[in-house]
């Protein structure tokens, strides 16, 4: 048994546990665990039973079709538009309930009700409808976080025609590549859209990708910085002067349960991004059930705050779909946390009286760094329920963010789930679940998860392994788009056993579980190290590092070694006014040793600045092991900050090495 499992079994006996707050679970929409038994008693009643939260217009014939594995139908010949939900349902009683506050990054804002929404989504898809767009016809989106942007998503939705969003960070080629993939007809993008005080050129980019993308036919262009950008004749239109003067209602277009609802594309391990394909109803359902329960949305009550943007998944589910299906009312919030002062998010908290908080563990680390002063400007008494997403989350960040921004009262939420699987799949349900600083907790009632190894046998508990998902659920992928062969291999090859009709979805990422059952992420499989035969996860190595009171944040990979096949190399940013040194990394070593074990030192350690981290806040740990293993670099486009990659590079140049 290697140092590192000692110290997992450390970790795991010693957590901190906190109940559910008897303030919140007296009340919650979630109070009793039985809920987790009458799913796994009765998987398809459970999700009908779900399933109401939905519109329909035409009910299903069966729950689930899995005759043909691994492609599932949910709610098979069930119709609906998924608009419907989100938007109709609301206007008889709500139409002014405000669905969003929306701030600018330069301080404007906006206020939208449902009754709003509705109007503005259907001369929208009056104005693509006048354009040629058809059910059926795919739309491309590449904007920022303004209000037309998901105006933009539920417009196509209205019309039965896909829409694949495009981050406004990804570069003109990536934006080119993914619209040849859909082959889309339209593109909607913005002049310009505000980051940090600057101003990102969409338009610019996206006339050099269009450059290359013969399917488009016309692209709608939203006023926003007021950059001079140039506008091509008879395919470029203002979306000021096409959609104000357009009817106030469009009759939602008919769509089967299992009609395409949108794209996404997310990276694989080739060059080609994977376009993942969601469907209709499942997906509605899968989103608004646990949007509802995990967040325990008491819609009209709740202010909600997720900060993601809308070109990732998070922004998809949480942002648009699950909280409009919900009756939510939501913050949306254009640009950076720290322009023009690093106390923004905590100004939009104190203002609209946000109460629940959904966010990265990236800028919770970041917020980390630039220390409490900024929060202890707001009242932040408002805050009930946070929640983290995106990536895992280390104990000492996950203390940090219940005691600094949810005052030791707030139930945090650690979230797991993935472009691919639509919706949450582990977390806590805030009314029954104890937590645990650290543990995305347990799967969610109607969510089969296991832990195998590399064989596909489940592997006892306090053990680790690979996260898989043994059995459907409504809002999972339907495929790759134009390739079903690579789905099959990508997703279900590895642990399956056809031959037996045994299908097993493999995440693609580790996990270990406690002796509870609790279920702790460790990341991507190939984010987990093998040190002279011991496996090593890079989280529990950043984990160590930032739980030294130096360190602001950190980033672990593993690099090849002649020795010990990989040694670990440690990227490191500091506090205040810190200073690395030699003695600071023999310290730091010594304290990965006094954490995790010996075999867990790092080999080198490279202090910076700054991580290079894309323009949605993800650590590039892929440029991090180039630079360690010296390689010539890839693509920086889709940096936030491209600048840092160099200097990291020169000073890893000079690594300290460990002497053994």
């Amino acid at each position: 048994m290697s140092d590192s499992h000692h110290t997992i079994e450390a970790l795991f006996d010693e957590a901190r546990t906190f109940p559910p707050p008897p303030e919140l679970a007296s009340r919650a929409i979630v109070q009793s665990d039985e809920i987790y038994a009458e799913a796994e008693a009765d998987l398809e009643g459970y999700w009908a039973r779900q399933a109401e939260r939905v519109v329909w217009r035409e009910r299903w014939s069966q729950v689930l079709d899995w005759s043909k594995a691994p492609f599932a139908k949910w709610f098979v010949g069930a119709k609906l538009n998924v608009t419907e939900s989100c938007l109709d349902r609301h206007l008889a009683n709500h139409a002014d309930r405000v669905a969003y506050y929306w701030e600018g990054e330069p301080g404007d804002r906006k206020i939208l009700t449902y009754g709003e929404l509705h109007t503005e989504v259907c001369r929208l898809a009056n104005a693509l409808a006048s354009l040629g767009v058809e059910k059926g016809d795919r739309v491309a989106i590449y904007m920022g976080m303004v209000p037309e942007m998901p105006i933009a998503l539920l417009a196509c939705a209205r019309l039965g025609a896909p829409h694949s969003v495009v981050f406004g960070g990804f570069s003109a080629e990536s934006l080119a590549d993914r619209i040849n993939d859909a082959s889309a007809k339209v593109l909607i993008t913005c002049d310009g859209a505000w980051r940090g005080g600057a101003v990102v050129p969409l338009k610019d980019m996206a006339d050099d990708a269009l450059t290359r993308t013969p399917s488009i036919e016309h692209v709608v262009v939203v006023r926003r910085t007021g950059s001079d950008v140039s506008m091509t004749s008879g395919r470029d239109v203002w979306y000021d002067q096409i959609v104000p003067d357009q009817p106030a209602q469009r009759p939602a277009t008919e769509c089967d349960s299992e009609d395409l609802l949108y794209l996404l594309y997310t990276s694989g391990t080739t060059a080609k991004p994977k376009g993942i394909v969601h469907s209709c109803g499942g997906y509605l359902v899968g989103a608004a059930a646990s949007h509802s329960m995990v967040f325990d949305l008491h819609e009209e009550e709740d202010i909600y705050w997720c900060t993601a943007d809308i070109g990732w998944v998070t922004g998809h589910s949480y942002v648009v779909y699950g909280p409009l299906a919900n009756g939510a009312t939501s913050v949306i919030y254009e640009g950076g946390p720290s322009f023009p002062d690093k106390d923004r998010f905590w100004d939009i908290v104190e203002r609209y009286g946000v109460t629940l908080f959904y966010t990265a563990p990236t800028s919770i680390r970041t917020f980390m760094k630039w220390g409490e002063s900024h929060l202890e400007k707001h009242d932040l008494s408002s805050l009930r329920l946070l929640g983290t997403v995106g990536e895992p989350i280390n104990p000492e960040a996950w203390m940090w963010y219940r005691k600094n921004v949810g005052g030791d009262r707030c139930p945090i939420v650690d979230t797991w789930w993935q472009t691919e699987t639509g919706g949450l799949m582990i977390s806590p349900l805030p009314g029954v679940t104890t937590t645990k600083p650290g543990s995305a907790t347990v799967p969610l009632p109607g969510i089969s998860a296991d832990v195998v190894d590399e064989e596909g046998r489940s592997v006892p508990l306090g053990q680790g392994g690979y996260l898989v998902i043994t059995k459907p659920w409504p809002s999972m992928l339907r495929g790759i788009y134009g390739d079903d062969d690579r789905f099959v291999e990508t997703y279900w090859r590895r642990f399956s056993k056809p031959e037996e009709n045994r299908w097993v979805y493999f995440a693609g990422d580790g996990a270990k579980r406690d002796h509870d059952g609790y279920y702790w992420l460790l990341g991507r499989v190939d984010d987990v190290m093998n040190v002279s035969g011991h496996r090593i996860s890079t989280l529990e190595v950043e984990s160590a590092l930032v739980d030294h009171p130096a360190v602001a944040e950190a980033a672990v990979v593993g690099r090849d070694d002649p020795v010990t096949g990989q040694a670990i190399a440690a990227f490191v940013t500091l506090r205040g006014d810190r200073v690395g040194d030699e003695m600071l990394i023999a310290e730091l070593r010594d304290h990965v040793a006094g954490k995790i074990g010996k075999i867990a030192r790092p080999a080198s350690i490279v202090f910076t600045d700054e991580l290079p981290k894309t323009r949605s806040g993800k650590i590039m740990r892929r440029l991090l092991r180039d630079i360690s293993e010296q390689r010539k670099l890839g693509d920086v486009t889709t940096l936030a900050n491209e600048a840092v990659v160099q200097e990291i590079a020169e000073r890893a140049k000079s690594m300290h090495r460990a002497d053994g």
